[in-house]
């Protein structure tokens, strides 16, 4: 049963990573302390660990991620690109 349930958890894995072009995610850099936009899924772990500690997303436009991102109360309100 183990074995059934992590086949459908890599093969949903692995099928979402095809559909992530173009694409975008806020996301929480705990090296940092500040919000991202990235372009590729990202990993959070629930328990500490990683690069990230929060996610948002996806959006289809960069545009779309940014307005998000200024929702987002963890996040400064300012682009720090100027964008």
């Amino acid at each position: 049963m183990k074995s059934l349930i992590l086949t459908a958890v890599m093969t949903a894995a692995f099928s979402t990573v095809g559909f992530a072009d173009g694409l975008y995610w806020v996301v929480g850099n705990r090296a940092t302390h500040k919000c991202q936009i990235v372009t590729s899924n990202p990993v959070i772990y629930a328990y500490g660990g990683g690069d990230f500690w929060f996610g948002d997303g996806p959006y289809r436009s960069l545009a779309d991620a940014r307005l998000a991102r200024s929702t987002i109360g963890a996040c400064p309100k300012e682009d720090p690109r100027g964008g």
